[in-house]
């Protein structure tokens, strides 16, 4: 008989749509997967106090070291990544779930050093980016020579950081919000990119100045979120993927997203002092 992995302590940071959904998860199937709650902070606990056992509910971040997390998981701004990341590090992995974090170059590197100094892992997940690993490889060969990035959805599904989209109607079709460097779309749509972001990391010779982006509103799309991928490498060689995923009106994240980010946790076993995409 195959023997159970031996148990992991996780650590939810955030308790939004996807924060809740791996709380759930974790309670129903964690024991079976080896993997445990150590605790769950969200920057308001009375959202928690009907979903999370008191004795599992963070009340202040800062105090995480006393939990003794296996793996800590941010699901709720860059901002947390950016302030929490290399604390994080010191005393868990860390898989981080705003990647478009990353896009700072010296909080990037800040991580990697952590990560390094410790002997952890920073994990990236694929969430909805389709083939990273394949990219990964590429790009580890020496021969990715270009990646660009379009994601097109509702204009209800984004969260943008300047007055990019306020006076979108319903009806009006498809409307191209930005195009250029992922470095520079991070910043105006930090809860939308992540997909980008995590591809820019898979392609890191390019890096988030040379892995290209693209915004698309659509209000035809109120069913799902479109990622299209477009990969070169050298020699003619070209790769270009579309992945529909359904999603509710309005909803930041796809529905396929969500089981993508739990296949990503269940990896999360530490591979040593770098950056792992997963």
């Amino acid at each position: 008989m195959a023997q159970k992995p031996a148990t992991m302590q996780i650590g939810i940071v955030g308790f939004g749509h996807l924060g809740q959904f791996l709380v759930e998860r974790i309670q129903k199937e964690g024991p079976d997967m080896g993997l445990r709650l150590a605790f769950v902070w969200n920057r308001n606990t009375e959202k928690l106090k009907d979903s999370v056992p008191e004795e599992l509910i963070l009340h202040s971040l800062p105090e995480f070291p006393q939990r003794g997390a296996d793996v800590i998981v941010e699901v709720c701004h860059p901002q947390i990544v950016k302030e929490f990341g290399a604390q994080f590090l010191s005393k868990s992995h860390f898989l981080v779930g705003s990647p478009s974090a990353l896009s700072d170059p010296h909080l990037d590197q800040e991580l990697r050093r952590a990560a390094k100094h410790h002997g952890r892992t920073l994990y990236v997940p694929s969430g909805a980016l389709w083939g990273g690993q394949d990219i990964q490889k590429l790009n580890d060969c020496g021969t990715l020579t270009a990646l660009t990035v379009r994601m097109s959805k509702h204009p209800s599904c984004f969260r943008l950081s300047k007055d990019l989209l306020s006076d979108w109607s319903e009806g009006e079709g498809r409307r191209v919000i930005v195009s250029g460097p992922v470095a520079e779309i991070c910043p105006l749509a930090p809860n939308n990119v992540n997909t980008m972001a995590a591809a820019a990391i898979a392609g890191s010779t390019l890096g988030f100045t040379g892995v290209r982006g693209e915004l698309v509103s659509d209000t035809a799309l109120r069913d799902y979120h479109v990622v299209e991928v477009e990969v070169t490498g050298v020699d003619g060689f070209t790769v270009k993927t579309v992945r529909r995923n359904p999603a509710k009106l309005g909803a930041v994240t796809g529905n396929a997203t969500y089981n993508s980010f739990w296949s990503s946790l269940l990896v999360c076993r530490g591979h040593g002092g770098r950056v792992y995409l997963c």
